[in-house]
């Protein structure tokens, strides 16, 4: 008896209300975890080790996925792993800690927080797919409110502040979309998948987080369960949910999910480390989640309308 071949999953398009909402908020939990990661590091974690918790946070939890899944790339997917997980963890994580180090924590969130727009024109590029203006509206709208809630009155630019925090956006933007254009070979889970990319980015950022940060001396009990979290929690299962959203949804929608990492941060900084929030910050959060919520809806005008690209399973070249 032949064998059946695995089956792919339901075009977005084709997704039923109540199925869509439900992957959409599976994968809204990835963006909504790496919103802790501040909070983790600034209060459990050794200070001035960014590299080094990224190293953590990506290469064992890679390893303890292939582990668990015991499947290896094949084929093309060996350099489709290498490039994925360089532009989603490897070159994303420095590109970050650059951005911040060069500027106040505000201007590099607002500067992450136009990766949907990013998103939304590299799917034009890369997937063939109509520009949405109605995405491109929301995501502008969520920018607006990001910078409502992180933005302060001392802000200021940094070129190279400003150019790590964009190269940032446009590297996992890519690394999203590319996701979306490859999918996963057949029989290989999100968890396989997901493993590949933080070995991959892991193996990218060992030499630099060893040459420029080293190991930290004395990591206690606190730091041993920050990188716990940010290696399980913030990596292994966020990333998980996060390829399986992507291959499911449309992309440009579940990149606008991401707005919810920087308002899960500010939520925490108010509750753990008492930074109180202002009416406008208020206002923005309303705009922000508004923005993300509308996003993940078809235009209610569509002149001419084109399904989303049903994700194809790949075969090994």
């Amino acid at each position: 008896m032949t064998p059946t071949p695995p089956r792919s999953p339901a075009p977005a398009a084709d997704l039923t209300g109540s199925t869509r909402a439900g992957w959409t908020a599976l994968a809204a939990l990835a963006p909504a975890v790496w919103g802790t990661t501040y909070i983790v590091t600034t209060h459990l974690l050794p200070e001035g080790h960014p590299l080094f918790a990224a190293l953590l946070r990506s290469l064992p939890a890679g390893l303890l996925a292939v582990l668990l899944v015991r499947q290896l790339p094949h084929g093309a997917w060996w350099w489709k792993s290498l490039v994925l997980g360089t532009l989603n963890i490897g070159a994303f994580f420095p590109l970050l800690f650059l951005s911040a180090q060069f500027l106040p924590g505000g201007v590099a969130a607002t500067l992450g927080a136009t990766q949907p727009l990013v998103v939304a024109f590299l799917a034009v590029a890369i997937l063939h797919e109509r520009l949405s203006a109605w995405r491109v509206a929301w995501g502008i709208v969520g920018v607006v409110g990001i910078g409502l809630v992180v933005l302060g009155p001392a802000a200021a630019l940094s070129p190279l502040g400003v150019l790590a925090g964009m190269a940032g956006a446009v590297s996992m933007g890519t690394g999203v979309v590319l996701t979306k254009r490859w999918g996963r070979p057949p029989g290989v889970s999100s968890l396989g998948l997901a493993g590949w990319q933080l070995i991959a980015g892991g193996l990218v950022l060992l030499v630099p987080a060893l040459v420029i940060d080293g190991v930290p001396a004395g990591i206690d009990a606190p730091a041993v369960a920050g990188y716990l979290w940010l290696g399980l929690v913030g990596a292994l299962l966020t990333y998980t949910l996060w390829f399986s959203g992507i291959r499911r949804l449309p992309v440009t929608a579940t990149a606008l999910l991401g707005l919810l990492s920087p308002l899960v941060a500010a939520v925490l900084g108010a509750a753990i480390a008492g930074e109180a929030l202002t009416p406008v910050q208020l206002v923005g959060f309303a705009v922000a989640l508004t923005a993300m919520l509308a996003g993940q809806l078809p235009s209610p005008i569509r002149s001419n309308p084109t399904p989303d690209i049903p994700q194809k399973e790949t075969h090994p070249s």
